[in-house]
């Protein structure tokens, strides 16, 4: 016995050797070392594997190399056998032996399994049983398409978030890997998708997870001996909506076992969804595999939303809350918080917060008062390129016409606008207003600083133009 163990180790052994020198490093040390030589019967070596999800990892990736390995060592009839084991972790623990499909006599054949084994799969939710109705898919019910509002920042994720809801699996944005900044919304659209599929297809397996979740429970599964359970479980679901997947960024074990369900559900025509604070061609400490999936279908970027968005948002915000503010108080919040849509909403909770408690009605004063620690432009001085910016978002003119030499009316108009502006409320000379418009000399600036005087003088609808943009800029 003593001498058949040895020779079966040292059989292994010898593959060892060749196998090491063809494939990488990391995969040698996560699939190979943990394998033990069992027994050596003829031309037969038996090996024993952790598990069922190790064993299936081993034929599907490695079967090629195994086969010419052991026909190597063993001989042209050279043959490999897994030993694998089952519920470790059970009081009634048992192995089952498989024979590889090198030899090509199971390629199409059912491995035989426990009658019970899927029943003993274990729910990484804490969950128990397998039924479709016991699996939540931990959606956040505040998060809908309904209090979604859309702008020309997220139209193009909303509409195909808005497509895969109404068909999981089967549109070509599978899957849909939708990116931004912190705070632009891309957890309220994954959790709003999912609400959407859950409600137009009830008995549809939907779950959300955080990534960094998702890692925390291989984790603990890989110490449970139970890969297999998470992997079954999570090849389960009809659509996956994996929320920061950045976080499994340099973890190796995470992305291969990530690959592997990922094939299984695309293959399978289920839903991926997944969000990231990147584009996948900027993100690092992926594997290139993993990376080239994530471009299969779509990826769609949320962008900052523009002023129009934000009053919107707030509108939105106090409809939902059943409150309401005056308009120059929310076109102020809206004006001065433009990068965070998280940042938006709470500025809006804390004023309504000072407010109770103070038993103060909520006023610009209040606003102005109370929000300092939000707002980022109420100790900047206000700029040319600011003034530039503010007239031609008004007019909705690009700021590089108003710079360029064209004579349309409406970039003249935004132009002169802007120049008299920027003589009131900047100390700047009036060639340094000039050369910020294109390089035009002073009396350019003063052409249009009299234009504009004699305009609102006689013209009301130009008058209540320059008012408007003269009362955002009070707000800065």
């Amino acid at each position: 016995m003593i001498e058949t163990e040895r020779t079966c180790q040292s059989v292994w052994d010898s593959c060892l050797q060749i196998i090491k020198d063809n494939v990488p490093a990391k995969s040698y040390k996560t699939w190979f070392e943990p394998i033990s030589a069992l027994k050596l019967e003829g031309n037969v070596l038996t090996i024993q594997v952790p598990s069922l999800f190790f064993y299936e990892w081993l034929e599907e990736h490695f079967v090629s190399l195994l086969r010419k390995t052991i026909k190597h060592q063993l001989g042209p009839d050279g043959r490999l056998e897994y030993n694998i084991i089952m519920d470790s972790n059970s009081q009634n623990g048992h192995s089952i032996n498989i024979p590889t499909s090198n030899n090509g006599e199971l390629k199409n054949q059912t491995v035989p399994m426990p009658v019970n084994i899927n029943s003993s799969i274990k729910n990484p939710f804490i969950i128990p049983g397998l039924k479709k109705l016991n699996i939540d898919p931990q959606l956040n019910p505040k998060y809908s398409f309904d209090n979604y509002i859309e702008g020309d920042c997220n139209r193009l994720a909303r509409s195909a978030g808005y497509a895969v809801a109404s068909n999981p699996g089967g549109t070509s944005f599978n899957p849909l890997f939708i990116y931004g900044a912190s705070g632009l919304g891309k957890s309220h659209l994954a959790h709003a998708i999912g609400a959407s599929v859950k409600t137009q297809s009830p008995d549809k397996l939907v779950l959300y997870v955080n990534a960094e979740r998702f890692g925390q429970q291989l984790v603990e599964s890989i110490g449970n001996r139970t890969v297999n359970d998470f992997v079954n479980f999570y090849q389960l679901i009809d659509v996956l909506i994996i929320d920061d997947i950045h976080f499994i960024s340099g973890r190796e074990k995470t992305q291969e076992v990530f690959f592997q369900i990922f094939n299984h559900l695309h293959t399978s025509g289920k839903q991926i969804i997944m969000t990231c604070d990147k584009a996948p061609k900027d993100l690092v400490g992926f594997e290139e595999r993993l990376l080239s999936r994530f471009k299969w279908g779509l990826t769609a970027d949320l962008q900052i939303p523009d002023i129009d968005t934000r009053i919107s948002i707030l509108h939105k915000k106090m409809q939902t809350d059943g409150i309401t503010l005056p308009t120059d108080v929310i076109e102020y919040v809206a004006h001065n918080i433009e990068s965070n849509i998280r940042e938006l909403e709470g500025a809006l909770v804390s004023l309504l917060a000072q407010s109770t408690l103070n038993r103060k009605e909520v006023d610009l004063p209040l606003a102005k008062q109370m929000l300092k620690n939000f707002i980022k432009h109420s100790n900047k001085e206000i700029s040319i390129e600011y003034i530039q910016k503010l007239v031609c978002d008004y007019f909705e003119v690009p700021v590089d016409m108003v710079k360029s030499q064209t004579r349309k009316r409406e970039i003249v108009q935004a132009r002169q606008i802007s120049m008299y502006l920027a003589k009131q409320h900047t100390k700047s000379s009036l060639k340094s207003i000039g050369m910020h418009f294109g390089g035009r000399d002073h009396s350019t600036v003063i052409y249009a600083c009299q234009t504009v005087d004699d305009l609102m003088d006689t013209d009301k609808k130009f008058k209540s133009w320059v008012g408007d943009i003269q009362k955002k800029l009070k707000m800065t």
